[in-house]
């Protein structure tokens, strides 16, 4: 059987997944350098190249993988495993490591640093999941991980950007309305055209007119752009710098569950890939998953890249392998030579962001919808700490803006805002997130013992500093790690283990009586 490399379907799906990479690269050069302070020459000259060779390492290796198993089947209907820039761990490392480390220290070099050092140290443990990830989804319930992930869904992805979405309606809401409209109804437009690339376009041109009508809603990028090839570098000394200052380990209550993310994610779209009639292989698969941001870290980019979810999209678009090829093969030369400065110049960002919005909102809905209908409770407690940290960050911003801070203003707040307990549920928010949504799945189950275990990891966790302890300081919140960090916590979360135990024997004396059997 003769397999080749391209069918006129991979363009369609080339375009599809194109416009969701350059959606990551532009985020990218307007976060880092308008929240993080980073110059055009480290987002233009060292991270965007990163980037770039981190994603063409992935694609070419799922195209690979992809036609490999088209020769092995003897099926040509094979589509490889869509790949590039996880949208989740952008806004997570963006906005809960790298601009906290730039507002505290006003050095955007030192927070580059400590997102290198978030995705180098997220890749590796990527790369041990390979081999673990199955038992991590089989001890986690599935509530646990969706609901920490649909908290920073419907903040630091959806409320923020739905916020600029309406201070520029003349722009954003149309096209944002018409991906919610496409996507949430499933609507097919004619010509199978996709919505997403229909919502850009029409974004454009909205913006293009009014601004030729005279009205300024759209600013285009006013940095000139200078025909140059940017090769990635090595960036490894400066992970290594951040390790051994030991300011690293200060994130790990991000780092952490965004990497046990990362790998449930994949396995589930690997899933969904076997689903849609496209077996592959767990382990390289997740494997190449995590080199791949491994890749990214040690060339200068701070941000992960991960299996992308929506294959059986992509299928039904009758792409095959040669659109990853060709996905990672633009991407990487629209990197190289600073190609983003020319689309930012051209596309509105506000034409883009509804898309994010989508994104948002549906892991949010997945987090209800893919757990049982009695689990919803604990999604939905699982929410409270992430909505936290949002409010932490507002509040934050607010007072940096009227040049105060939250030192001086804490105490005056009193009853009004309860802000140090805001402070306390946002330390480690991620990793509570998790543990409070596990404790009421298995509490719902009655399984009180597995309830009471989730329970005393958080007393731990608490005693230590990773969740719930801070010190609050002139340069603001500050992690405080160390024994008995947060002793009040760790002793409440004790008595309500105990209190779980005690239930666990109450619960299995009357399971006993109710079925004749002497306990």
């Amino acid at each position: 059987m003769k397999v080749g490399w391209f069918v006129r379907g991979d363009i369609d799906g080339f375009f599809g997944l194109f416009v969701d990479n350059l959606l990551q690269l532009m985020l990218i050069a307007v976060l880092c350098g308008n929240v993080c302070g980073m110059p055009p020459e480290l987002v233009y000259g060292k991270i965007l190249p990163g980037a770039a060779l981190s994603i063409l390492f992935g694609n070419l290796f799922y195209a690979w993988q992809a036609r490999k198993l088209a020769i092995k089947t003897g099926r040509m209907d094979v589509t490889a495993l869509p790949y590039g820039i996880n949208t989740v761990s952008l806004i997570a490392f963006v906005f809960l490591i790298i601009a906290p480390i730039y507002f505290e220290t006003k050095d955007p070099n030192l927070a580059w640093q400590a997102g290198l050092f978030a995705c180098l140290a997220s890749a590796i443990l990527e790369c041990a999941g390979a081999f673990v990830g199955d038992w991590l989804r089989r001890h986690a319930p599935r509530a646990a991980l969706l609901s920490s992930l649909a908290g920073i869904a419907i903040t630091f992805i959806s409320m923020g950007f739905v916020f600029q979405i309406f201070a520029m309606p003349a722009i954003a809401v149309v096209p944002a309305l018409l991906v919610i409209f496409v996507y949430g109804g499933q609507i097919k437009l004619p010509l199978g055209l996709p919505g997403g690339f229909i919502a850009v376009a029409l974004g454009v041109s909205i913006g293009w007119i009014l601004r030729w009508s005279g009205y300024p809603f759209f600013q285009p990028l006013q940095e000139p752009y200078q025909f140059a090839v940017h090769f990635p570098k090595t960036t490894f000394p400066d992970m290594i710098t951040f390790l051994i200052n030991g300011q690293g380990w200060r994130y790990f209550s991000v780092i952490f569950p965004m990497a046990l993310f990362n790998v449930i994610g994949s396995l589930q779209n690997l899933e969904s890939a076997e689903a849609a009639g496209d077996r592959y292989d767990t382990r390289s698969s997740l494997l190449v998953n995590g080199l791949g941001s491994i890749v990214a870290a040690c060339l200068g980019n701070p941000f992960p890249t991960t299996i992308y979810i929506g294959h059986p999209g992509w299928k039904a678009m009758g792409a095959r392998w040669g659109y990853s090829i060709l996905n990672g093969a633009v991407i990487t030369i629209l990197c190289l030579i600073g190609g983003v400065t020319l689309v930012l110049k051209v596309v509105p960002m506000e034409a883009m962001i509804g898309i994010l919005l989508w994104i948002g909102i549906i892991i949010t809905a997945q987090a209800f919808q893919e757990v049982p209908k009695k689990h919803s409770v604990a999604v939905a407690l699982g929410l409270m700490p992430a909505l936290a940290a949002w409010a932490l960050l507002l509040i934050e911003t607010t007072l940096r803006k009227a040049d105060s801070s939250l030192f001086d203003v804490a105490p005056r707040f009193g009853g009004d805002l309860y802000v140090y307990g805001i402070i306390s549920l946002s330390q480690g928010f991620m990793l509570t997130c998790m543990i409070l949504s596990a404790m009421m799945v298995f509490v719902v189950e009655r399984q009180f013992f597995k309830a009471a275990l989730w329970t005393s990891t958080a007393a731990v966790l608490s005693y230590f500093g990773v969740i719930h302890a801070y010190v609050l300081t002139p340069a603001g919140v500050q992690n405080k790690f160390g024994f008995g960090a947060a002793n009040a916590y760790a002793f409440a979360y004790l008595v309500a283990a105990l209190l779980l135990v005690a239930l666990h024997y109450y619960n299995r004396g009357r399971e006993s009586e109710s079925t004749g059997i002497i306990a």
